[in-house]
């Protein structure tokens, strides 16, 4: 088998590391939490980083009029099988062998990856704004406006006298190594055709 195939084939089936490891995380730290609050976004459910977390997180959301985070969403219903579709797509390509499908894998994997990016904007921004008007707590702002919690889609930020920090987890690093891949097959599915300089 030609090696641009195995390359491809192992770019195709790395996602499967989804369906165990966490895909994205946030945390919130702040001076009474000597360890910070973290919660885990998985492809099928959201858990806490350690017992409890996620318990204290929506006892504080309670508190200021944010909605319950569940630990299963709409989305997860079938995020799973979109994975497992496009698993299977990329070792249906790689043993198809043509470069050109390599790419198409590339950019379809993107494609849905930008969606779930937006979609996890839509997710925090919501639970960030749509406050409880009966909310126990309320914050206003310097103009009188009630002040918000919605957490970063990445990166970290300061709410209140929490610091919250979202980034990718170590599921979502595999997902981008594999997509990485499929362009790695792509160049030496090219090399393997008698391009050995091909252009950038």
């Amino acid at each position: 088998m030609k090696t641009s195939k195995i390359i491809m084939i192992v770019a195709a089936l790395l996602p499967t590391a989804l369906f165990f490891l966490p895909m994205w995380t946030i945390q919130l730290s702040a001076p009474q939490y000597p360890e910070p609050l973290g919660m885990e976004i998985f492809i099928t459910k959201i858990a806490g980083e350690k017992d409890g977390d996620l318990q204290n997180i929506n006892l504080m959301n309670h508190y200021v009029g944010m909605k319950e985070i569940p630990e299963h969403i709409p989305e997860f219903e079938f995020f799973p099988w979109i994975v497992g579709g496009m698993i299977v797509l990329g070792v249906v390509f790689g043993l198809i062998g043509n470069r050109l499908l390599f790419l198409l894998w590339f950019w379809i994997a993107s494609i849905l990856g930008c969606l779930g990016m937006y979609d996890f904007y839509q997710w925090e921004y919501d639970y960030g704004t749509s406050l409880d008007p009966k909310a126990a707590i309320k914050f206003m702002d310097e103009a009188g406006q009630l002040i918000t919690y919605q957490p970063p889609l990445i990166g970290t930020q300061t709410i209140l006298n929490f610091e919250a920090t979202s980034l990718p987890a170590i599921g979502a690093y595999i997902l981008f190594l594999g997509m990485a891949l499929s362009i790695v097959a792509y160049w030496v599915g090219r090399y393997e055709a008698g391009h050995k300089f091909p252009p950038l």
